[in-house]
């Protein structure tokens, strides 16, 4: 594991904020969602931070079990990993450029949330670090975006929305059943 708390601001990271979906963003979402009868799904990253790109040196000692010719040599990092000060941010960055590159756009109120409109269909994405909700009037458009994103980065299709954020939702007839009973102690 690298040893994030011992890197130096300025030295080995710059800029670590990464954006994370408001709350207030996944309920109105969802409402558009239910109101507009829309496909919601759910996708989940699979180690989303070693896509990230380093943009500084980094070097880490070998992880134990690693023999090397010589016992002083270090690793030099290629790719984010996690713990990482950074890791979070360099991810979030290639997920945006792509989602960018696919036609979406990037909403100024909340940088998670992606959009993308064509004549009548239109396609959200919401993202918080590497879980993401998918929803819109076009399958095939759904299922496009899909393919694209898993070619690039390899993620788990969960199917129809499910959990986020600690949010349970159920589709019914009537909508959507929002609760939160794994929050209650």
């Amino acid at each position: 594991m690298v040893k994030g708390f011992t890197q130096t601001e300025r030295l080995n990271y710059f800029e670590i904020l990464s954006p994370v979906v408001k709350i207030t963003i996944v309920r109105i979402l969802l409402t558009l969602a239910t109101t507009n009868d829309w496909f919601i799904h759910q996708l989940d990253v699979d180690n989303a931070f070693l896509h990230g790109d380093l943009h500084e040196e980094i070097y880490m000692k070998p992880p134990p079990g690693l023999s090397l010719p010589q016992p002083n040599l270090v690793c030099k990092l290629n790719k984010s990993l996690y713990s990482l000060k950074q890791a979070n941010r360099n991810w979030n960055q290639k997920l945006t450029s792509k989602l960018l590159l696919l036609g979406y756009t990037q909403s100024s109120a909340d940088h998670s949330l992606f959009v993308k409109k064509y004549a009548y269909d239109i396609t959200v994405l919401l993202v918080y670090v590497d879980d993401m909700v998918l929803t819109g009037n076009n399958i095939a458009e759904i299922n496009v975006v899909k393919a694209h994103l898993h070619s690039r980065f390899h993620f788990r299709d969960l199917g129809p929305l499910k959990y986020f954020l600690g949010l349970e939702v159920t589709r019914s007839l009537d909508g959507l059943i929002l609760n939160q009973k794994k929050n209650i102690v």
